[in-house]
């Protein structure tokens, strides 16, 4: 049985909450927002959904991990620039398999 949720739509959705072009976000200062957000994407990995399933393991390992509460993601993860260069990462993944018609690579 295929699972649909969360899809690449959730995710759109959510970026778009935060920002337009959330690219360059990396390199922005820490702000409760991105805290945030990398909680909710978090949880959104999670889930094991066809989309998430097709998308690179690095995503949604880090999610579990952080979720399980795993000392060394935790402590690597608490550092904004790692968090915000995740959700840049991710953000660029998702806008990318958006305009070439939702196909994983």
């Amino acid at each position: 049985m295929a699972v649909n949720k969360p899809d690449m739509e959730d995710y759109l959705d959510l970026f778009g909450r935060y920002e337009k072009d959330f690219g360059p976000a990396y390199m922005e200062p820490e702000d409760e927002r991105y805290r945030l957000l990398f909680d909710q994407i978090c949880r959104l990995l999670a889930q094991a959904s066809d989309f998430n399933l097709s998308m690179p393991q690095e995503f949604r390992q880090t999610a579990h991990r952080y979720l399980a509460g795993d000392e060394f993601t935790v402590s690597h993860m608490r550092d904004p620039q790692i968090r915000h260069f995740m959700l840049s990462d991710l953000y660029d993944y998702v806008h990318l398999r958006h305009k070439m018609g939702g196909k994983a690579w």
